[in-house]
């Protein structure tokens, strides 16, 4: 198994990353991950302006070039024989021995990963998925804006939540904000439609990543003509919705055509008369993809298959 490290591409087991490194000791770094069309990452630059900007506010010195990481991504993903990948690169602060720094991170660490694309379940993109709401709150972030940093330990705590909940393979899980507030899925930006009206939770309101699918939607959603409302929003609201979906770089848009509340389910006997009412998912809509969201899903798939659209979208 190859990755990049620092530019190059080595083995795996050649790739070091010191035990002072404070990505390690006290997760400071960011990642960002993205994939593959016709063998170009999607919305490079903007994947990089988020992560370099993250960079700035962590004091790590590091300054994005996208034609390096181009160049390199296609000599990694050469060197596993992939035409397309999922991608992932990561910036570590790097050595700075024991204790909290007293200026910036001089010396950090690139790391560049790649993997086939995973396939989705046959009828993902019609029959879409559950979206399973969880006890687990989602956190504050620690500065302003959520960062995509090292510290994932609220995503993992709410992943087990799912896994233990008795959700259906491929479910998302939602968190909450501590107020109660609808924020994000595990790995994914939320938005559902209702009377027309495109919604999705606000960044700094709510405190989610603001994720670089996510404004594309919000793009295409205002080009398509679709009023669109970032806000404060409530799970009875959800409920209500005539579509939902979420989104990530990988996934897209993905379809939710069921609703369950399953917070507090987790470790719950399968016998408990309790997991009754998580069972009884609330079907959304017809059921299956909504009208809105497929024609956003069809204007992202053309924004990354066409010169004018990912050309464009990849060089803004």
């Amino acid at each position: 198994m190859k990755i990049g490290y620092n530019g190059s591409v080595v083995e795996a087991g050649d790739a070091k990353v010191s035990v002072y490194d404070h990505g390690f000791l006290y997760g400071i770094g960011l990642f960002e991950t993205f994939r593959t069309y016709g063998g170009a990452p999607y919305l490079l630059e903007r994947h990089l302006q988020r992560l370099a900007e993250g960079c700035r506010q962590l004091g790590i010195r590091w300054f994005a070039d996208p034609a390096a990481i181009r160049r390199h991504l296609a000599e990694l993903m050469s060197a596993h024989d992939l035409s397309e990948a999922y991608v992932r690169l990561t910036v570590s602060a790097g050595d700075e021995g024991l204790g909290l720094p007293a200026g910036d991170y001089i010396r950090p660490l690139q790391l560049l990963m790649v993997k086939p694309l995973p396939a989705p379940s046959a009828g993902l993109y019609r029959e879409g998925r559950e979206l399973s709401l969880l006890g687990t709150r989602r956190n504050s972030p620690e500065g302003g804006v959520r960062l995509k940093s090292l510290h994932f330990m609220n995503n993992v705590i709410a992943k087990r939540e799912l896994l233990q909940s008795g959700a259906p393979a491929g479910a998302e899980g939602l968190m909450l904000t501590g107020e109660g507030w609808l924020a994000e899925g595990i790995v994914s930006n939320l938005f559902f439609a209702a009377g027309g009206v495109v919604k999705t939770p606000a960044v700094k309101e709510t405190g989610i990543l603001p994720g670089i699918t996510r404004r594309r939607v919000l793009e295409l959603a205002e080009a398509e003509g679709f009023p669109v409302e970032e806000g404060l929003y409530r799970w009875d609201e959800l409920l209500a919705a005539d579509e939902i979906w979420v989104t990530n770089s990988v996934q897209e848009l993905v379809p939710v055509t069921k609703l369950a509340d399953r917070s507090g389910m987790a470790g719950r006997s399968g016998n408990d008369t309790d997991m009754g009412a998580a069972k009884s998912a609330v079907v959304v809509g017809a059921g299956t993809i909504g009208p809105m969201c497929a024609k956003l899903l069809e204007q992202y798939r053309f924004d990354t298959d066409t010169d004018t659209g990912a050309g464009k979208a990849r060089h803004d």
